[in-house]
């Protein structure tokens, strides 16, 4: 964890967007730019960060020569959570009586497969990942491990954990997240909190990058062929 972080605060910018648009009318709530709004002004102070920090690109998980540590672990999580959440999905859910026929209007799923595989998928977990794990689970243990500088007889600092568990819920609760998968965005807690444990286990972005691609290619042939 990098010591001396300028403005890490700044995380808490995108956390109170996202907090602030379930204040919203249900109607507002429709705007798309304002489901966004997050998410870009998480790319907004994300920059103003870069710029007050120096060595920034190990702190993102970017480092060279960390560049494959974890990776097949990546992929084996993102092949254990794509089986998983697929039978969730297609199985589970509905055998509960919840609607999961809603995915095939989805943009993901009317997107044509030569370009959400792989193109697109590894396009979105790349700024995904940046935003949720690079930037804000990173900004958020370093200024939480500051407020709560415990640690456990096993190791864990209270301040990573705490970290995990909020950057897992505003990645769940992002407003687009919600919007286009309504009830199945609960899926994304322990999605987030998986990925959020590889990072914080390898500091390496393209783990958890890794994880989040394949996941999402294994889900999108899964839903779009049980679907079709």
């Amino acid at each position: 964890m990098p010591t001396g972080e300028r403005v890490a605060w700044l995380a808490l910018v995108p956390i109170g967007l996202t907090i602030g648009f379930y204040f919203l009318p249900a109607s507002t709530q429709q705007n798309l730019f304002l489901q966004f709004l997050p998410q870009f002004a998480a790319y907004g102070v994300l920059f103003i960060w870069w710029k007050a920090n120096t060595d920034v690109l190990p702190a993102l998980g970017l480092s060279r020569d960390r560049s494959t540590l974890g990776v097949g672990w990546g992929i084996g999580t993102g092949c254990l959570l794509g089986v998983v959440n697929s039978t969730v999905i297609l199985w589970v859910v509905p055998a509960l009586g919840g609607d999961v026929l809603f995915l095939a209007g989805t943009p993901h799923a009317r997107m044509p497969l030569f370009v959400m595989i792989p193109w697109f998928t590894v396009l979105v977990a790349v700024a995904v990942e940046l935003n949720f794990r690079g930037f804000l689970l990173g900004r958020l243990e370093y200024c939480c491990c500051r407020w709560l500088p415990v640690t456990s007889a096993r190791g864990l600092r209270l301040g990573s954990i705490v970290a995990m568990v909020v950057s897992a819920l505003v990645f769940a609760f992002d407003p687009f997240m919600v919007m286009t998968f309504r009830h199945l965005h609960w899926i994304a807690v322990w999605d987030g909190l998986i990925w959020a444990g590889l990072f914080l286990r390898w500091r390496n972005l393209a783990t958890v990058i890794a994880a989040h691609a394949i996941e999402v290619m294994i889900l999108y042939l899964s839903v779009k062929t049980a679907l079709a």
